[in-house]
């Protein structure tokens, strides 16, 4: 169990995930939270990466830090999304073992898992199979991250643990207008076209696709509970164990934001994974289970979304 007066650090504290781990923390009352701006603290630089850890020696690490994005961004900068994801993940983690770090949580995403995996995934079916390709740097590098964990405990026994999320959204996240996830996007794309009085929204593909979301305050609520409860080399999966097509969820999307006119499909637009679900009973098996269901984290985002208005020129 981490102490409450425990020195945490939570690298990448200022995205959605990493903000959300940070209100967990501090909403069950740990006290010495540390975080670094990216101004502060460039994780892809090694040496100030390893000064940082020789100075502030934190007793946990939350990796929640990444280049992030949806299919046109990791298309477009492949290459961008290997290295960085890459050099940042190796510096944190090599440099929470050379620090005596008690214990590390690696975050990273579903899109680990073959492209064509059994539905719905298990933990046991990394590495089985062939990736999906508009995602494939982004899931070596989170691939290698996992392993690095894997391979510290089994060399050194160290305690450093790595949970899968599925697709996330929640307040503080990127609603860029081709650069963002799917659900951010249609937050966006909705919001305008009420806004802009338009008869139709044309969204990207068939609509055929089947996704899981979790909400970010979920996701965070899990990995506190995960690094107070579960060590092991194995990942954890964490999401629902519940999905709907890309169709059901702009209606969703439409019905929150009060958007009534018609929803068109581009299927020249890519698709993506067909079905991506996570097979969720090890992490129910440990004692957690979601509780925000998808309409209400969506009305949720949206009053972020309205909010914030800076965030969607990210």
């Amino acid at each position: 169990m981490m102490e409450k007066n425990a020195k945490i650090y939570v690298a990448g504290h200022r995205g959605m995930v990493g903000s959300s781990i940070v209100r967990a923390l501090n909403n069950s009352g740990y006290t010495n939270i540390i975080t670094r701006t990216h101004k502060e603290l460039n994780l892809i630089r090694q040496n100030e990466v390893e000064d940082f850890f020789l100075k502030e020696k934190p007793d946990y690490v939350f990796l929640a830090a990444a280049k992030v994005g949806g299919i046109i961004a990791n298309q477009e900068a492949l290459a961008d999304f290997l290295y960085e994801n890459m050099v940042l993940e190796m510096n944190v983690i090599h440099e929470a073992y050379k620090n005596n770090c008690k214990k590390l949580m690696f975050l990273g995403s579903s899109c680990i898992y073959p492209r064509l995996a059994e539905q719905p995934m298990k933990e046991s079916c990394l590495l089985t199979g062939e990736l999906e390709k508009t995602n494939e740097a982004y899931a070596l590098a989170k691939i290698s991250g996992l392993k690095y964990c894997e391979f510290l405990n089994n060399q050194y026994n160290t305690d450093y643990i790595s949970v899968m999320p599925t697709n996330l959204y929640g307040p503080n996240d990127n609603y860029h207008p081709t650069h963002s996830h799917v659900l951010p996007a249609l937050i966006r794309r909705f919001h305008e076209a009420k806004l802009n009085n338009l008869k139709e929204v044309t969204c990207w593909g068939s609509g055929s696709p089947l996704r899981e979301f979790l909400y970010v305050d979920d996701l965070a609520e899990a990995c506190v509970f995960l690094m107070n409860n579960y060590s092991g080399d194995e990942t954890v999966n964490l999401g629902t164990g519940k999905e709907l097509t890309i169709k059901e969820l702009t209606e969703i999307v439409a019905k929150v934001i009060g958007y009534t006119g018609d929803i068109k499909w581009d299927t020249t637009k890519p698709d993506g994974t067909p079905r991506k679900l996570l097979d969720v009973s090890k992490l129910e098996s440990l004692g957690w289970k979601y509780h925000t269901e998808l309409e209400e984290g969506i009305r949720l985002s949206y009053e972020d979304f309205l909010n914030n208005p800076m965030r969607a020129e990210r």
